[in-house]
C-alpha cells in the first residue's frame, strides 16, 4: 500500500489559494482515477477537482469553507501500488457555482386546537340571548355550566382568531372583553394557539458564510471601508423612449426584444467621453487613477449563489441590438454558473438595476476598483404639467454613486444630466 498525496493545482494565472465549497468525498471512501473530488472556487469562478488515481480517502484538507493554497495538500489517497509519477493536474472545468445553503421552508400556517380549559365542563356550546342586554350567552350543554358573555363585537373577532370562548377567562365579571382576548392571545401562544394567517414559528439557523456569499461580503466590505461614497439622483422623462422602444420591438424580426436596459447603455457610452472622470478605476494603494478609453460594463446580475457581474467588452461599439444579444448570453451564463472567469472581471464601470423592483431610488454600492456605478430604478406613469397642461408621462429615477476622492459631484451631476439629455431626446441615441 502507498499513499499519493493530491496537491491544489495552479488553476488560473494569479491565483494563490482556493476555497474549498463543496466535498464530494469523506475519509475512507472510495474513489476512481478522474472521479469529482471537490469543488474549489477561485475570484467567482468555480472548478472541479478529480482525483488522479484510484484509492481509498484517508485525508482531506479541511471543511467547507476553508481556504487552500495553490500547491498545498487537498487530499491523500491510499493506493493500491506505488505511484512513481503525481498524475498531471485534473481539468478544472468552470461549473455552476452552488447554491448558498437553503434555508428550511416556512411550515404552512395550520389551525391549532384550543387550549384544554381546566375550569370548565367540556360539551358543545349553544347560544342563547340574555334578554334586554344586547349580549349573546354562551351555555355549554353539561350539568351545572356557567354561562359566559360576551359582545356581537367580541364574538366577531374571537372567530376571526379561532378563539372559543369557553376558554377565555373574563378578568371582570361574566362578561369577556377585548382586553381579555388579547390576554388570551398573549398568553396561549406558547400553548399552541396562533390566530389564523399567522406564520408558524421557526428554529433559528446558524448558515456558515462561504463561497459567493463571502466574496460578496469581502468586497462589499472593502467596498464601503475603502471608499467615501455619495450618491446623486435625478428624474428623467422616458416617455418617447419607451415610445420608440416598443416601435423597434415591433420591427425587430428575428432580433432580441429590447428592454431599456440596452438603451439606458448607449447614453452612457455616449455620453462617457466627456466626463472620464467617470469610466475610471483607482489603485488607491499605487495612488493612480486609470481613466479608460473603451467601456467594458459591468452589468450586475442576480443569481442564485449570489450577486455576479459578468462583462460587456467595449460597449461603446455595440448597437442596441448587438447590446441586448449581449446581455442575455451573459445574464444566462452567470445564472446557470458557465460564465468564464475573463468575463467576470476587468469591468470599468457597472450598471445594476432591480428591474420591475425597482424602486423609487438606489444608492448601490461601487464595485471596486471602479469609481462609480449607475442603477436605473423602474418606469413609473404619473402626471406632470407641460405647457401649462397636466399630462400623462413616463418617469424614471436614475441613481449614481460615486468614489468622492476622484469624482466631484459637480461632474456626477453634468454626467448624468448629459445622459438624461440623450433619453428624453433618444433620436440623439442613434446621431453621429
Amino acid at each position: 500500500m502507498a499513499r499519493f498525496t493530491f496537491k491544489l493545482p495552479d488553476i488560473g494565472e494569479g491565483i494563490s489559494e482556493a476555497e474549498i465549497v463543496a466535498w464530494h468525498v469523506k475519509v475512507g471512501d472510495a474513489v476512481e482515477e478522474d472521479q469529482q473530488i471537490a469543488d474549489m472556487m477561485t475570484d467567482k469562478a468555480t472548478v472541479e477537482m478529480e482525483s488522479p488515481v484510484s484509492g481509498k480517502v484517508v485525508e482531506i484538507a479541511g471543511e467547507v469553507g476553508d481556504v487552500v493554497s495553490i500547491g498545498a495538500m487537498l487530499v491523500v489517497i491510499e493506493t493500491e501500488g506505488e505511484v512513481a509519477e503525481p498524475a498531471p493536474a485534473p481539468k478544472a472545468d468552470v461549473v455552476e457555482t452552488p447554491k448558498v445553503e437553503e434555508v428550511a421552508p416556512t411550515p404552512q400556517p395550520v389551525r391549532a386546537e384550543p387550549v384544554e380549559a381546566q375550569s370548565l365542563p367540556s360539551g358543545t356550546a349553544v347560544a342563547e340571548k340574555e334578554e334586554g342586554k344586547g349580549f349573546d350567552k354562551l351555555s355549554p350543554n353539561g350539568a351545572g355550566a356557567h354561562p359566559v358573555l360576551a359582545s356581537p363585537a367580541v364574538r366577531e373577532r374571537a372567530k376571526s382568531l379561532g378563539i372559543d370562548l369557553s376558554q377565555v377567562r373574563p378578568a371582570q365579571g361574566d362578561r369577556i372583553r377585548h382586553a381579555d382576548l388579547d390576554a388570551y392571545l398573549t398568553y396561549s401562544t406558547g400553548q399552541g394557539f396562533r390566530a389564523p394567517g399567522a406564520s408558524a414559528k421557526r428554529a433559528d439557523e446558524a448558515i456558515k458564510v462561504i463561497g459567493m456569499r463571502r466574496r460578496i461580503a469581502e468586497n462589499m466590505q472593502a467596498a464601503k471601508r475603502n471608499i467615501p461614497h455619495f450618491t446623486y439622483v435625478e428624474e428623467i422623462d422616458v416617455t418617447e423612449l419607451e415610445a420608440m422602444r416598443e416601435a423597434l420591438n415591433a420591427n425587430r424580426g428575428d432580433r432580441p426584444k429590447l428592454t431599456m436596459l440596452p438603451l439606458l447603455i448607449v447614453a452612457i457610452c455616449k455620453a462617457l467621453p466627456a466626463f472620464p472622470m467617470i469610466n475610471a478605476r483607482y489603485d488607491d494603494e499605487a495612488g493612480v487613477v486609470t481613466r479608460h478609453g473603451s467601456v467594458h460594463l459591468g452589468m450586475a446580475t442576480q443569481t442564485d449563489a449570489g450577486l455576479m457581474v459578468p462583462v460587456i467588452r467595449d460597449a461603446q461599439d455595440r448597437n442596441v441590438w448587438q447590446l441586448a444579444t449581449e446581455i442575455k448570453r451573459l445574464a444566462d451564463a452567470a445564472r446557470s454558473g458557465k460564465a468564464k472567469s475573463e468575463e467576470l472581471s476587468g469591468s470599468t464601470l457597472t450598471v445594476t438595476s432591480l428591474g420591475p423592483l425597482g424602486g423609487i431610488a438606489t444608492t448601490p454600492v461601487i464595485n471596486r476598483p471602479e469609481v462609480a456605478i449607475i442603477g436605473p430604478n423602474r418606469v413609473i406613469e404619473r402626471p406632470v404639467i407641460k405647457d401649462g397642461e397636466i399630462v400623462a408621462a413616463k418617469l424614471m429615477n436614475l441613481s449614481i454613486s460615486c468614489d468622492h476622492r476622484v469624482v466631484d459631484g459637480w461632474d456626477a451631476a453634468s454626467y448624468v444630466q448629459a445622459v438624461r439629455k440623450l433619453l428624453e431626446t433618444p433620436v440623439l441615441l442613434f446621431a453621429d
